[in-house]
């Protein structure tokens, strides 16, 4: 239990997907110019990647490496998460208009996610069982979570504040993800 939490704390604080890994940036940079749009974009980024952590290590281990075929497990991960994204898409679009919306052409590049594919092969090349990838995958979705909503907390403030023409839009945002990177290494000593 207690190799969980540390997987746990150091997946989504130490070792957070975007801040220390550089994985995921798109939807990071894209969607966090408003908090509601960032928490609705981590919890489908939390859904996805759960699901496909759970389903990808469940087919790693019972179907691909059985048979001898994990060679084929990026084409496998791929497949699995273009297929949770379409089920997060319909859904949303159903139920959730307004989130579906707000989230627009980043919601389909959740297929293309670097991050989401990122813990699939993490998984496997860790060795983890189900439990542990579930774990794995879960807080890695959460440390993208709580970065993109502080992003989007840190923008929305940004939009009041007076900036020298230079570093209005992008720049200020990228130097501002920088800083949290910085800020992020201190949760280093935790561990």
């Amino acid at each position: 239990m207690s190799e969980l939490i540390l997987i746990a704390i150091g997946t989504a604080l130490v070792n957070n997907v975007v801040l220390s890994q550089f994985l995921g940036l798109c939807p990071f940079l894209g969607v966090s110019k408003k908090v509601n749009t960032a928490a609705g974009m981590g919890v489908a980024v939390i859904f996805v990647i759960t699901l496909a952590s759970a389903v990808s290590s469940a087919i790693d281990i019972y179907l691909l490496k059985p048979y001898g075929v994990d060679y084929l497990e990026t084409i496998v991960f791929i497949l699995v998460i273009a297929a949770l994204v379409q089920f997060v898409e319909m859904f949303l679009k159903k139920y959730v208009p307004p989130l579906y919306n707000s989230l627009g052409v980043y919601l389909p590049l959740i297929t293309t996610n670097c991050a989401v594919l990122g813990v699939a092969i993490t998984n496997v090349q860790k060795g983890y069982d189900i439990v542990t990838g579930i774990v794995n995958g879960f807080s890695t979705a959460l440390g993208f979570t709580i970065a993109i909503i502080i992003l989007a907390g840190i923008r929305e403030k940004m939009e009041y504040n007076d900036i020298p023409e230079a570093f209005k839009g992008m720049p200020i945002t990228l130097v501002t993800a920088g800083l949290m990177a910085i800020a992020f290494c201190g949760f280093a000593g935790i561990l």
